[in-house]
């Protein structure tokens, strides 16, 4: 079984190559889809972060007050 694992391989290809054949296969999305994704991420991003803020300000008074 092992010998046959070596005659199956295929000839190794240079990586360079392997990386322009890979980004041949992607299909990119255009300026306009690529626009409202990244107003998307940002405004997620800028929700979280005011949200895990809230949060965190909430567990600093409760620490804060069981302390003191």
């Amino acid at each position: 079984m092992g010998e046959n694992a070596t005659q199956d391989k295929q000839p190794k290809v240079s990586f360079s190559e392997g990386v322009k054949a890979e980004f041949k296969k992607i299909s990119w999305p255009d300026k306009k889809t690529l626009g409202k994704q990244a107003v998307a991420v940002t405004a997620v991003s800028v929700v979280l972060g005011c949200i895990i803020a809230v949060i965190d300000m909430v567990i600093q008074y409760g620490v804060n007050f069981l302390t003191m």
